[in-house]
């Protein structure tokens, strides 16, 4: 199938081919994010969790600097408070549907990733990065906090120590050492991470879709609760993808030695 370009956006690019969309930040020289970048991002996974022809979701960056170099200095440094508190929500409000979208989000870090950058990546449910990618909490340092989330997201993946080491000091660290700490599952060869990012795409995007999106649904819920209502989560997410169609039909094709014919439903 070829692919299709959705021209829709200023700062984005966006490709849909093999039930895969492919989200592009396009904002020279560092894609980094401002107000207008925060509502389209917002606007897309909107428009991709209502798009049947979507299964799975990549972002990346244009170019090969950057994926996202964190939030646009000078639109904040020259914003009184009720502005900032106003693109605040805005921020917020995408990173949680970046996080909570029905498909599975991939991160594909193709250059340096701070700030809100880094943020944006850690809302995705998988990060795949390039050897030469480069990540930081740099906020402190300006003066202010991470406010999309940061604080938060981190220390669930790295635990409070080092997720406060990293907040407090801005430290820069490697691929390599996001690998060690699970904030990225991949590092691949430079100018490889959007390559890597399609072929396990084109992976889940085989898979039954309500299947996937019971998963992040119970994944994402349960470690917002205790273990008892995690269970609850888990077998009500069990129910609804045995229930459906696909459920059936996976099943089924396994008992007859077949390859499943999903149709998401």
């Amino acid at each position: 199938m070829s692919s299709e370009t959705l021209v829709k956006y200023e700062y984005l690019v966006v490709e849909v081919e093999n039930k895969v969309a492919t989200v592009t930040i396009n904002r020279a020289p560092v894609n980094a994010l401002n107000s207008k970048v925060y509502q389209e991002l917002s606007r897309v996974i909107d428009e991709m969790d209502a798009n049947d022809d979507v299964n799975v979701i990549i972002l990346t960056g244009a170019g090969e600097k950057a994926f996202v170099a964190g939030a646009d200095i000078n639109e904040m440094a020259g914003a009184d408070l009720v502005t900032v508190v106003k693109n605040n929500k805005v921020a917020r409000n995408m990173f949680k549907k970046v996080e909570n979208s029905t498909k599975p989000v991939i991160a594909a870090l193709n250059g340096l990733a701070l700030g809100g950058g880094l943020e944006l990546a850690l809302s995705c449910d998988l990060r795949i990065a390039s050897e030469n990618a480069k990540f930081a909490f740099p906020e402190v340092g300006l003066g202010i906090i991470p406010g999309g989330g940061g604080t938060q997201r981190l220390q669930k993946i790295v635990g409070q120590g080092l997720a406060k080491e990293l907040l407090f000091t801005g430290t820069m660290f490697t691929a390599e050492e996001a690998h060690n700490w699970h904030i990225v599952n991949k590092v691949v060869p430079a100018g490889e991470a959007l390559a890597a990012a399609k072929e396990l795409a084109d992976k889940l995007a085989k898979q039954p879709p309500v299947a996937l999106q019971m998963v992040k649904l119970a994944v994402n819920t349960g470690s917002n609760t205790d273990i008892e209502s995690g269970l609850i989560i888990e077998s009500n997410s069990f129910n609804t993808a045995f229930s459906t169609e696909d459920g059936k039909e996976g099943l089924v094709a396994f008992t007859e030695k077949r390859k499943p014919n999903y149709k998401g439903r």
